[in-house]
Order: C-alpha cells, then structure tokens, then sequence
C-alpha cells in the first residue's frame, strides 16, 4: 500500500471518466429494454449531443490556446528587449574598460 499517497494526473483522471462514461452507455445499450429502433434513434441523438459539445470544448481549448500563444509572444518580446538592453549595457561597460585599460 506504497501508493496511497500518490496522485493522480488530471489527464489520468479525465481518461478514467471518458473510459467509466463510454462503459457504462455501453452496458446502458445492451441491457436496455427498448426496442432497436427506438435505441438507434437515442444513440444517434446522444452522438449529436456529444458531438456538439466536443467542437464547444474544442472551441474553448482552442481560444485557450491562442490567449497562451498571445501571452508567450509577449514574455518573449519583453525578454528579448531586457536581453538586447543587458548586452547593449555590457559592451558599452566592456568598450569603457577597454578604453581606461589601454589609455
């Protein structure tokens, strides 16, 4: 019992629901009491369902997405000018020393 203390990762935790989800509309469909059709037009109606709320989901992930490519564009513009102003400030001290230590 090692593991007790061992989490788990929000990846591990959404695939067990998806797998527990899917497994159970599984059992639902074979044990139903329905008849074929009256299940294939559930089935077909819970597939648009879920697909609806898939291309949401994907809509939501891929805004973002875009907010955190947005974000990083601007960390690195904003590091990039803190890096071109550090060099720029360590040739002029360079260029200073040179000039005192050969004058």
């Amino acid at each position: 019992m090692a593991n007790q203390d061992a989490k788990c990762s929000p990846e591990t935790v959404i695939l067990a629901f998806l797998g527990g989800a899917i497994g159970g509309m599984i059992a639902g469909v074979l044990l139903a009491p329905k008849s074929g059709e009256e299940t294939r037009r559930e089935l077909k109606s819970q597939a648009r369902r879920t697909e609806e709320e898939i291309i949401e989901k994907a809509k939501e992930a891929r805004a973002a997405l875009d907010e955190v490519i947005e974000r990083g564009k601007h960390y690195v513009e904003e590091t990039r000018a803190d890096v071109e102003a550090a060099v720029k400030a360590g040739r002029e001290a360079f260029k200073e020393r040179m000039d005192k230590g050969c004058n």
